[in-house]
């Protein structure tokens, strides 16, 4: 899978790396931002940028630039698709 440019080669490739500081895109976390923009409490699917940070998807839209620090795995990904 990658991106390519208007000629159609390739010029981005997706990250071969699954596990981002624990946390892997579809985990459930809840997390707890006490600085920045972005205050306040968070739950939902986690979503691992190749920026490192993260994206959590809440039931109310979704939430960029989380820092890991700030996440605390609720439940690991295992195929299913939970409500939170």
């Amino acid at each position: 899978m990658c991106g390519t440019n208007k000629y159609g080669f390739p010029i981005r490739h997706r990250s071969k790396q699954q596990v981002h500081k624990g946390f892997k895109t579809g985990d459930i976390v809840k997390a707890v931002v006490t600085k920045g923009k972005k205050i306040g409490i968070y739950k939902g699917r986690v979503l691992c940028r190749a920026s490192r940070s993260f994206d959590i998807s809440t039931a109310k839209g979704r939430v960029s630039g989380i820092n890991h620090k700030y996440c605390q795995s609720i439940h690991k990904k295992d195929g299913y698709n939970y409500s939170f």
